[in-house]
């Protein structure tokens, strides 16, 4: 069940790039007013989060993204560089500006509000996949998420066919989710949360409800992904494999910020099945990173390391 070719070649991770600015709500939202909260900026995007976790675990990663000629785009090659993330392929814009995710957030550490503006992501075409096919022919393994523009996912999945290695997705949101279904037979490893998974099953469950969680990640696999992650935020994670199943419980964490632990969580699980460590302890792993994370003001903990994700476990 593990295609992966060669564990040392560089993980070749595709898709969006950001600056995130968290708002924490110091009371209940009211609406036409402004309300008070503690607000920070950091980097974010979902593939360039998986990139930095990758190389802040230690695997070489390539970046493949988009943002603006601009103090922004400027700031977040530079400290995504400092992570040990190639970033010599990222466009610079000159029509657009950097990405930008704007989160409201409430006293709980729960998501209310949402806009982003990646507009610039529309950039990466797919011939500019084409003309860095050597990129895929390198690479163990290739991560997409779904804000690439649906011609430009079709040809990243031709080219790591092509190239003979595994795909690893993130549906994202579940207004994105859907131009990952023409492709969910040639996924490796998908990781929705719940309502993301919700959506290709056409149904609805709960994030407490891990039995409704773990007959989606069986859909899912039905419909040829080899491994269906599916996350349920404070309830745990459910996955499944033409093979085997489980359910792993959440460790119990006091969340500072939501943002990142999803994509702690994967690019773990992809770091893991890297490295040969089975699915269940591969998927434990990555329960360890979301929890660690969801403790961390940003989107990535700076000195994530696989030592520190066994200690979490042993607590």
């Amino acid at each position: 069940m593990n295609p992966i070719p060669s564990p040392e070649s560089p993980a070749l991770v595709i898709g969006a790039a950001t600056i995130d600015i968290i708002g924490v709500l110091d009371d209940q939202m009211r609406r036409g007013i402004s309300n008070p909260a503690h607000i920070r900026f950091s980097f974010g995007g979902v593939a360039r989060n998986v990139a930095e976790n990758l190389a802040r675990l230690g695997h070489p990663v390539r970046l493949i993204s988009a943002v603006g000629e601009d103090r922004f785009g400027e700031q977040l090659l530079d400290h995504t560089a400092a992570a040990g993330v190639d970033v010599s392929e990222i466009i610079c814009s000159t029509d657009n500006s950097t990405g930008s995710y704007i989160g409201v957030v409430n006293q709980a550490g729960e998501l209310q509000y949402a806009l982003d503006d990646l507009h610039v992501i529309k950039t990466i075409k797919p011939q500019y996949l084409h003309d860095r096919y050597e990129l895929f022919k390198q690479a163990s393994v290739v991560f997409v998420d779904a804000n690439l523009p649906p011609t430009t996912l079709r040809t990243a999945f031709s080219l790591a066919r092509r190239a003979k290695i595994p795909v690893f997705a993130d549906p994202t949101t579940t207004l994105l989710a859907h131009r990952l279904e023409p492709h969910l037979a040639k996924i490796f490893l998908i990781a929705p949360n719940f309502n993301e998974a919700a959506f290709y099953c056409d149904r609805t469950f709960q994030s407490a409800d891990p039995q409704g969680a773990l007959e989606a990640a069986k859909h899912l696999v039905s419909q040829g992904v080899q491994i269906a992650i599916v996350t349920l935020a404070e309830s745990g994670v459910c996955y499944a494999t033409s093979e085997t199943n489980g359910y792993i419980p959440a460790i119990h964490t006091e969340i500072i910020d939501p943002t990142g632990g999803g994509d702690a969580l994967t690019a773990t699980v992809i770091f893991a099945l890297l490295n040969e460590i089975p699915l269940d302890d591969a998927v434990r792993l990555g329960v360890s990173a979301a929890s660690l994370t969801l403790r961390h003001r940003g989107a990535v903990l700076p000195d994530l390391s696989l030592e520190k994700l066994y200690n979490q476990l042993v607590i």
